[in-house]
């Protein structure tokens, strides 16, 4: 089964707890499948065609198009294609400022696209990829989000992608998975990697199930 991991951190370090994250889900990943069933898309190394005039071309101007729309229509295309082709997949992203990271706002639009993952009907927009499909988020965060203060509801990532993918485009499971309080002076890091690596491990065959 094709899995694609999404890196959107912009900056991630070597000793980043996102890094420490995707580097646990590839080890758990190839003790039990091959290496060419994971793919990993980074995309601060990606061209990630933005949601502009240009793109907009791509779909109003038939094939009139110039040459950076062009660019933009294969690479469209190309994104697509490797989505689609992926029925696991796991998103690295930190949060930053309550929300989901601007490259991978870039690739949304990329892949929420009418006709390919969902379509509109009368009344509303019904979802494509009902096929089984699951999504895993591994989020850090320099703060804690679910101690239900007054911060909880400001943190929106994980909502938006869980709405995205289960009800516009039909996702069967959402799933996150949190390193927190990653900045809080009081909390012992390595317990806090600990039990999110332990949180994956116990995940991990649910998500493949």
């Amino acid at each position: 089964m094709k899995t694609l991991i999404i890196n959107s951190h912009p900056f991630m370090s070597q000793n980043s707890f996102s890094k420490i994250l995707l580097d646990e889900f590839c080890a758990k990943f190839l003790e039990n499948f091959s290496q060419n069933e994971l793919e990993i898309l980074t995309l601060k190394d990606e061209f990630i065609p933005r949601l502009d005039s240009d793109m907009l071309g791509v779909f109003t101007k038939g094939e009139n198009l110039n040459e950076r729309e062009i660019k933009i229509k294969n690479q469209m295309n190309r994104l697509m294609e490797q989505f689609l082709a992926s029925k696991r997949i796991v998103i690295v992203m930190p949060m930053l400022n309550f929300n989901i990271t601007s490259q991978f706002k870039d690739y949304m639009d990329n892949i929420l696209i009418p006709q390919k993952t969902f379509k509109y009907v009368t009344g509303g927009s019904v979802p494509l990829l009902t096929d089984g499909r699951k999504v895993l988020l591994l989020q850090s965060s320099g703060a804690i989000y679910t101690a239900n203060d007054r911060y909880t509801p400001l943190e929106f990532s994980h909502n938006y992608i869980k709405e995205m993918f289960i009800n516009m485009m039909g996702f069967d499971s959402f799933k996150i998975i949190r390193a927190q309080g990653t900045a809080v002076s009081s909390i012992d890091k390595n317990e806090l990697i600990k039990t999110a690596k332990s949180e994956l491990d116990a995940y991990f065959s649910e998500f493949y199930a």
